[in-house]
C-alpha cells in the first residue's frame, strides 16, 4: 500500500510537477522553525504534462535532473503529489480497537465497497482521524485511492531525475499544510472560512478550508496560458519570449490595456464562478478570506481587483513571508515566485509529519 498520508521522514525535498514547470523546494527545520535553503523552477517542454497528467516521463525526468543539478539539495529523498481530481477520498467508520494492520487488512477485503476500480489498478492508503467522541467504539478513517498509473508516472519521472519519491501526497493536502504558514497573515481572528484559488497555466483549483482543514476542492480549465497565447498572437512572439517579457515588463505599452487588463477581469470572473460552485453545493454563502496562489497570482494589482469586485479580503499567497532564508536564495525572486510554490512548500513540509 503506497503511503499518501502519514509517512514520516526527517527532511524531504518538495517537488511540484505542474503542467508547465517542475518546482523543487528545499526547507530545513530547526527547533520547530522552517528555513528556505533554496528552490529552482524549470520550465517543461510543451505537452510533457497535460492537465497534470504526465505524457512524457523522460522529458519530465530530464527537467527534474536539470533542476537537481542547479539546486544541489542536501537530500535526494523527495515528496511529490498527484492532483486531487485523480484521487478518491472517503471517510469510513471502523472499530477504534483495531490496529493499523487490522484496518489495512479489512480495507483490502472491503475495497470494492469504496473504490470503483479493481484493487490491482489502484494505490491506496488510510489515516486514522482524531476521535470526535473519546468514548465511542468507532473512529473515522480517511481512505485515499488513486490509479497506480498516476502514481507510477510521477515516481518514474522522479527516479529518472535522480530522486527517490519517498512520499506521494495529494495536492490538496500539500496546499492545506502550506496554508499553516499563512494563517497569521489573515485579517480578523478566530476560525475562518478561507478560499485558496490556485491559478496555474491551464487549471484553476479552488480549495476551501475551515479551521485550517480542507472541506471542498474543485478544478476548472482556466489559467495563465490564455494570457501568454493572447500576447503571442498580438505581438508575434514565442511562448518563451512572451513569458520572459512579462516577467521583465518589456512588452509594448498596449499589452497592459489590450491584453493584461481583460485577462485580469477574466480571472476575477473565474474566481467568482468558482466560489459560486462552492456556495451552490454547500451550506455556505460566503467566505471570510480569499488567497490567490499559482503563477498568475503574482500579477500586479490582481488581489486588489478581486477584493474590490467580490467585497472580500484578498491577499497573494506568500508562505515564506516570516521564514528565514539561506544564502543561496534571491529574496526578490522568491517574493515573486512564492504564490506558485505553495504545493512545493507543502510537500517540503512533510518533514514534520
Amino acid at each position: 500500500m503506497l503511503e499518501f498520508l502519514s509517512r514520516k521522514s526527517k527532511t524531504l525535498l518538495g517537488v511540484d510537477i505542474s503542467s508547465t514547470a517542475v518546482k523543487l523546494l528545499e526547507l530545513s527545520l530547526t527547533n520547530g522553525k522552517y528555513r528556505i535553503e533554496n528552490y529552482v523552477i524549470r520550465q517543461l517542454p510543451a505537452n510533457a504534462v497535460v492537465e497534470k497528467n504526465i505524457n512524457d516521463i523522460d522529458a519530465v525526468g530530464d527537467c527534474i535532473s536539470q533542476a537537481v543539478s542547479m539546486l544541489k539539495p542536501g537530500t535526494k529523498e523527495a515528496a511529490v503529489a498527484v492532483a486531487g481530481s485523480a484521487v478518491i477520498t472517503k471517510i469510513i467508520e471502523m472499530s477504534a480497537a483495531m490496529s493499523d494492520d487490522e484496518m489495512e487488512n479489512q480495507i483490502i477485503v472491503e475495497a470494492d465497497q469504496y473504490i470503483p476500480y479493481p484493487l490491482s489498478e489502484v494505490a491506496i492508503d488510510f489515516e486514522r482521524q482524531e476521535p470526535t467522541d473519546p468514548n465511542s467504539d468507532f473512529v473515522d478513517v480517511l481512505l485515499a485511492a488513486c490509479r497506480k498509473e498516476n502514481v507510477e508516472s510521477r515516481v518514474g519521472a522522479m527516479q529518472s531525475g535522480g530522486l527517490n519519491a519517498l512520499v506521494v501526497d495529494i495536492e490538496a493536502h500539500a496546499m492545506e499544510r502550506a496554508f499553516g504558514l499563512l494563517e497569521d497573515q489573515l485579517q480578523g481572528s478566530g476560525p475562518q472560512t478561507v478560499a485558496i484559488i490556485d491559478i496555474g497555466a491551464t487549471v484553476t483549483t479552488l480549495h476551501v478550508l475551515l479551521h485550517g482543514k480542507t472541506i471542498y476542492t474543485r478544478e476548472q480549465l482556466f489559467g495563465g496560458r490564455q494570457l501568454v497565447e493572447d500576447a503571442q498572437r498580438r505581438f508575434g512572439l514565442s511562448a518563451v519570449e512572451v513569458e520572459t517579457a512579462i516577467r521583465r515588463g518589456t512588452l509594448p505599452e498596449e499589452f497592459e490595456q489590450e491584453i493584461l487588463s481583460p485577462f485580469k477581469d477574466a480571472v476575477v470572473q473565474q474566481v467568482s464562478r468558482s466560489l459560486q460552485f462552492f456556495f451552490s453545493s454547500s451550506q455556505y454563502n460566503d467566505v471570510d478570506q480569499i488567497i490567490l496562489a499559482g503563477g498568475v497570482a503574482a500579477i500586479e494589482g490582481l488581489s486588489e481587483l478581486v477584493r474590490e469586485h467580490l467585497a472580500t479580503p484578498a491577499l497573494v499567497a506568500n508562505p515564506f513571508l516570516n521564514l528565514a532564508t539561506g544564502s543561496k536564495v534571491n529574496k526578490t525572486l522568491l517574493t515573486n515566485d512564492a504564490p506558485a510554490l505553495m504545493i512545493a512548500c507543502g510537500l517540503a513540509m512533510r518533514s514534520k509529519y
